[in-house]
């Protein structure tokens, strides 16, 4: 339920002073506002595994291995050369990888 937070806060006396049938008023309305989701609305903007995504264009810009990065032999990701972990017969290794 989302909360007002720039409405002014009653004090103690305030919250005292409300009378049953108001109470019981904000109850109703509280229970009538409930909302009715169509479910087949809502699942019309998911994506199944194995959806055909051939008309689909990515745009992601892929930038070059840095001077600082390695890829890992194991893994096959770029990794920072603060990942090093070991080398093995001369092929560079990860952390993740060598534990």
């Amino acid at each position: 339920m989302a909360t007002d937070y720039d409405t002014p806060r009653k004090t103690d006396d305030d919250v005292n002073e409300d009378s049953i049938e108001e109470l019981k008023a904000r109850r109703q309305d509280k229970s009538a506002s409930t909302v009715d989701v169509d479910e087949f609305e809502q699942a019309e903007g998911l994506e199944l595994p194995g959806a055909d995504l051939s008309n689909e264009e990515l745009s992601v810009r892929v930038l070059p291995r840095q001077a600082d990065e390695f890829t890992c032999m194991s893994c096959f990701l770029v990794h920072h050369r603060s990942q090093l972990a070991d080398e093995k017969d001369g092929q560079p290794i990860c952390r993740d990888c060598a534990a």
